[in-house]
Parts: structure tokens; C-alpha cells; sequence
């Protein structure tokens, strides 16, 4: 079994504690431990290298897309994730190895368990209640152990979730509609409580705007999929909407309607804190602490709420006139133009294309590659050298929807290859969207020319090598792949 560690990271102390643990354990050791620095600053981390500890930077993005960054970097069959503020026994190597062996290959990732150690002699507070629940939550990546093709299936980690919140149950629901399965095995890590101040309820709150995000994704029934708790949002609302309803009565000098509704405000309240109360310690400072903040708590999640869900309409809207899908030539594209290639090792991304990629598959774009090699027909490259030359690219790219490929050498007269129309209209069928929802971006009149016959849009996107005549002729023209996607994803017609 192969298998590397990936940890995002906020730059926690608790970070080290981690490492030393994963380092002093016994069984077969990960690969690579590759630890993905997510802070907005430049300083080094301080740490200790015993395990050969690897440092990539996500550029502060959230833990979504530092744990993209880690799993694209590795390069075994198994990727383990780890946050940075868990301790793993010293059997848990040996207890991965037993979870993962002879999985077959439907199933995509293996749960660990998580242990919270609450004090002894007292009632926990709210906080540790709350960590606590990391017991019982369903695909947590506080130790989560994926197939790293099963990542690449469904294209990893949502970057637009952008906290440690609902990334882990976007996925697990994404691998699983896929039709992948997610097995629980038996080993587990330590998660402490770490400190936190009193506004820590109220910064949770903005997990609300997350759940936006996640019913427009997933549709209604969500939770019960994934396995989250409802949560107290339509009370929330009922608090909210009553404490708003008094002051505006009372403003407008309606005293019996305002009176009303601030009866209906504090006993809801009451409740509230009194659900935080009764199971924790009842110490003076915690009494404090519920009673204001279960004031405050209500009318945050509300507005979280609110924010996301605005989020998720203008993000709609944005889209609105966007393609649904993009066709991407290969060589003199995507990749530079090294004629009848059937070396992995010879592929070189043309600038700017992994950026673009990235950008067009962050909008919801599907992305097929759509490309004439003829070297099969004629003898001089293999089928099987030309997809291992195209399992190269998607390794630097990312995971692609659709490979296309004409191999007919030119004059068989075949309908699939450009400037010919088979191939565009056969990404049509398989991708299931219509000509005019995509566009084909490539370098030489042969691309634009198979766009037109096919009736979608085009964006040509020359080389030195482009001929001036085609360049011309082109419906649209951009100075790079960056450019290309401005125009493809700013709405302007191509």
C-alpha cells in the first residue's frame, strides 16, 4: 500500500505535536507528508523534518483548495488527509494499513474515527460540546483517507467553500452520487479542544452562508444525505423576525403589537440559552457567556444566511449567458506543439493554461479536449503512447470531463477530424449539452472551422506558427488562454 499525508494548515502550534506523533508511531510509513501552508504571510514554518515533511503554499485560500493543492502534488493511490490540530496514536499507521487493504475499487476513502477528550470532574462547556459533535459527524477530514482517482473523478475539493465547513459533506455526497462508497474503518485520532474566546459561537455562525451554497448544489434533502443535524435556523428566523417586528411597532408607536412580539423575542431567547445552559457547567462566567450570546447568535445566522444565499443568486446570475462547456484543441493549445509526441516526459504546458483551466472548471464550465493525431493512423505513435502522453496533461491540469480523439490519418476523409465536425458534435452527445452552450477554443483555422460546422462559438488562440490568413478569418481572437477565458467567461460573444 502506498499512501502519502496531506495537512492543510493555519500555522497552529498543534501543528508540530501532529507530526511528531505521525513520525514516533509504527507500521509503514507514508511516502511523502506534505504539509500545505494556507496563511496569508511569508514566514517558514517552524518544523521539525523527521518524516521529510514537504511545504506547499495554497496562497490562503481556504482549506478546500490547500487540500487540492496537497492532493495534486501527491502521486500514490492513497491520499491521507490530517488537520493540523489531531494527534494519531502510535498504531495508526498499522490500523491504516489494515483499513485500506483489499478495498475494492468502488470505494472511494476511508473514514477514521475522531476522539474528543472532555475534562473530568465537570460538566463540558458549549464550546467542547461542540467539538465534541467532530464524534458523529459523517466524511470528516480530520482523518479521511481518499483514493486519489476517485479525487480526480469528481474534481477534488469545492474551492468555493471557504472555510472548514461543509467542503468534507460537498464531497462525500459528490463521491457518492458518483456512485463510489465510503467505508468507516477502526482506526481514529485525538482532537483536544483547543482554547477559544466567548465570540467563538458567534464566529461559527458563518457557517450559515456555507449552507446556502450547499442546498443550491445538492437540492433539499442535503442533510439527511449527508448526515448533518438540521440546526436551529428556523428558530433563529422566529427570534429574529420577532425582535425586529418589536422595534419596528415600537418606533412606529404601535406599543401593544411591540410589547407582543418582545414577549415572543425573550422567551424564545430564554429557550435558547437555556439549551446551552442546562448541559454545561452553570459556572458564573459560562452563564455570561450563554446569555449573550444567545442574544447575538440569532439574528448572525440569520444574516450569514441571507449573505449566502444572495451569494448563490448573483453567482447564478454571472452565469447567466455562460457557456455550459469548453472544448479545448490539444497540442498548440493546451500543450506545446511537439509533433506526433508519444513522450510523457516532452509535454509542456503552454503558458498560462493551468490557471485557465482552473478558472473555467471553478465557474462549473465542463472542459472536453477535442484533438486531430493523426500519428495513429499513420504508423508513427501508438493509441497506447498517445493516451499516456494524455494522462500526462490531465496530471498537470487537473481531471478533464471528455478525451476526444480523431486518429485517421487525413486523407481517409473521416468525419471526426477538424475541420470536420465529428468530433465537436460527438463532445456534444457525450458531455449532454447543445452547440450553442459551448464554445471551441484552439490555435489554427481548422478548430474554428469545426466549431462553425458544428454551431458552437469559437475563441482562437494563435502561435507563431498560426497562419496570418486564419487569424483573420477568426471569429474571435485572444492574446493567451487567460485572455481567451476573460472573453469566454466575461459573456462576450465569440
Amino acid at each position: 500500500m502506498s499512501y502519502d499525508v496531506v495537512i492543510p494548515s493555519a500555522g497552529r502550534q498543534s501543528l508540530g505535536r501532529l507530526l511528531d506523533s505521525l513520525a514516533a508511531g509504527g507500521g509503514g510509513r507514508p511516502g511523502r507528508v506534505i504539509v500545505v501552508d494556507d496563511r496569508v504571510g511569508r514566514s517558514p514554518l517552524a518544523l521539525r523534518r523527521g518524516l521529510g515533511v514537504e511545504v506547499l503554499r495554497s496562497g490562503a485560500r481556504g482549506p478546500a483548495a490547500a487540500r487540492n493543492v496537497g492532493w495534486r502534488a501527491s502521486r500514490t493511490e492513497w491520499v491521507a488527509f490530517l488537520d493540523d490540530d489531531v494527534v494519531v496514536p502510535s498504531e495508526w499507521r498499522i490500523l491504516l494499513a489494515a483499513d485500506l487493504h483489499g478495498l475494492p475499487p468502488q470505494v472511494a476513502a476511508s473514514q477514521g474515527r475522531i476522539r474528543v477528550p472532555l475534562p473530568v470532574g465537570r460538566r463540558p462547556t458549549d464550546w467542547e460540546r461542540n467539538v465534541r459533535g467532530l464524534e458523529g459527524a459523517r466524511w470528516a477530514t480530520a482523518d479521511m483517507v481518499f483514493r486519489r482517482s476517485a479525487l480526480a473523478a469528481v474534481g477534488g475539493f469545492d474551492e468555493r467553500f471557504k472555510r472548514a465547513y461543509r467542503e468534507d459533506a460537498d464531497l462525500g455526497l459528490r463521491l457518492t452520487e458518483a456512485g463510489f462508497e465510503i467505508r468507516r474503518g477502526r482506526r481514529h485520532v485525538v482532537h483536544p479542544v483547543r482554547p477559544a474566546g466567548s465570540p467563538v459561537s458567534l464566529r461559527l455562525q458563518a457557517g450559515n452562508a456555507d449552507d446556502a451554497l450547499m442546498r443550491a448544489l445538492h437540492g433539499r434533502g442535503w442533510r439527511a444525505r449527508a448526515g448533518a443535524p438540521r440546526g436551529r435556523l428556523p428558530r433563529h428566523l422566529l427570534i429574529t423576525t420577532a425582535a425586529l417586528v418589536a422595534l419596528g411597532a415600537l418606533v412606529t408607536g404601535h406599543l401593544a403589537t411591540a410589547a407582543a412580539a418582545a414577549c415572543v423575542w425573550l422567551a424564545a431567547t430564554a429557550e435558547f440559552a437555556w439549551a446551552r445552559i442546562a448541559p454545561g457547567p452553570r459556572t458564573p462566567a459560562e452563564l455570561l457567556r450563554m446569555s449573550w450570546t444567545s442574544a447575538a447568535v440569532p439574528p448572525l445566522a440569520v444574516l450569514h444566511r441571507a449573505r449566502g444565499e444572495v451569494r448563490v443568486r448573483a453567482a447564478r446570475s454571472r452565469r447567466a449567458g455562460r457557456p455550459l462547456a469548453v472544448l479545448l484543441d490539444r497540442d498548440g493549445t493546451l500543450v506545446e506543439d511537439v509533433p506526433y509526441n508519444g513522450d510523457p516526459a516532452a509535454v509542456r504546458l503552454m503558458p498560462g493554461a493551468r490557471a485557465a483551466v482552473d478558472r473555467l472548471r471553478r465557474a462549473g464550465v465542463r472542459l472536453a479536449v477535442v484533438s486531430n493525431q493523426s500519428g495513429i493512423g499513420r504508423g508513427l505513435v501508438s493509441d497506447a503512447e498517445v493516451h499516456a502522453v494524455n494522462a500526462r496533461i490531465e496530471e498537470l491540469l487537473g481531471p478533464l470531463d471528455r478525451w476526444l480523439i480523431c486518429p485517421h490519418a487525413p486523407e481517409t476523409g473521416c468525419w471526426c477530424r477538424k475541420p470536420a465536425p465529428g468530433l465537436i458534435i460527438r463532445a456534444f452527445e457525450e458531455l449532454g449539452v447543445n452547440p450553442a452552450d459551448c464554445v471551441v477554443v484552439g490555435d489554427i483555422g481548422a478548430d474554428v472551422a469545426a466549431a462553425r460546422a458544428a454551431g458552437a462559438r469559437s475563441v482562437m488562440v494563435p502561435t507563431p506558427q498560426t497562419r496570418r490568413e486564419e487569424v483573420s478569418e477568426a471569429p474571435s481572437v485572444a492574446r493567451s488562454l487567460e485572455h481567451a477565458v476573460d472573453l469566454i467567461l466575461g459573456g462576450a460573444r465569440a
